[in-house]
């Protein structure tokens, strides 16, 4: 399906079935623009003004326009409640349980870089605060004193993820507004100030096997941010490099 739509790379456990709602909506869209451009052309011929020379002041007097207006709408609400909001639920907002052993890691995007924070070996952040920012030493505002906060990673640009294991990423922002993309994902989340919004995914490629697959041996992961920030938005940009279990367990103790 994604090479079919020109889609990217698919290289996450959910994306398939995003791929999948794509091609039903291309392919409503089609029928809708046939439907339509039929009843554009029939109104046309219908109504031209060689067969109509003197108009109509009195107009359509049945009720079929009302009946049909009102069809509309109860599709519409049998799509929304019955199918978009339990799939939302089911899908997007059901996060991972803690037995679950997701991989959990916070993002904070800001003009124009993007950080990752880990918990280290504990498995506990580390408290964070506004007063402790600072944007070269403590970029996140980690208590390093804290005793959760001293094994706690911070990289800058660089989110690294272990591959076939349910992800969690709670995004957030220090400044603007951002988005936290990651195409061959399907991930996409807004970072907003003063929320931590957490995105769910499980990676299901490497980073060498994407290389291998593109023929790319540079090629990585890239987030992009997908809502305008600033004048800079073009170069926030930062890599995910989706490694075996063992290499991230060997790189978190390295840390």
């Amino acid at each position: 399906m994604a090479d079919l739509l020109g889609l990217p790379t698919l290289a996450s456990e959910h994306g398939a079935k995003i791929d999948q709602l794509i091609g039903i909506v291309h392919v409503l869209m089609f029928v809708l623009l046939v439907g339509w451009g039929a009843f554009f052309i029939y109104c046309l011929v219908r109504f031209r003004r060689k067969k109509n020379p003197k108009a109509d002041r009195v107009g359509v007097t049945s009720h079929r326009s009302t009946y049909l207006e009102v069809s509309v709408a109860v599709i519409e609400i049998v799509l929304l409640v019955g199918f978009s909001i339990p799939f939302w639920m089911a899908e997007v907002d059901a996060l991972p349980k803690p037995e679950e052993n997701p991989f959990e890691v916070r993002v904070i995007g800001q003009q124009f870089a993007w950080y990752a924070h880990y918990p280290g070996p504990d498995g506990v952040f580390g408290p964070t605060s506004i007063d402790r920012v600072d944007d070269v030493e403590n970029p996140v505002g980690l208590d390093k004193k804290a005793s959760t906060g001293q094994d706690d990673i911070v990289s800058t640009g660089i989110l690294r993820l272990p591959v076939n294991r349910q992800a969690l990423i709670h995004v957030s922002s220090k400044d603007v507004i951002h988005s936290f993309s990651v195409p061959e994902f399907r991930v996409k989340q807004d970072a907003i100030p003063g929320m931590r919004v957490p995105v769910q995914f499980t990676p299901t490629m490497t980073t060498d096997e994407l290389r291998a697959q593109t023929g790319d041996k540079y090629r990585s992961f890239e987030i992009v941010c997908a809502q305008l920030c600033g004048l800079g938005h073009f170069r926030m940009k930062g890599t995910v490099m989706v490694l075996p279990e063992a290499e991230i367990a060997e790189w978190v103790q390295g840390q």
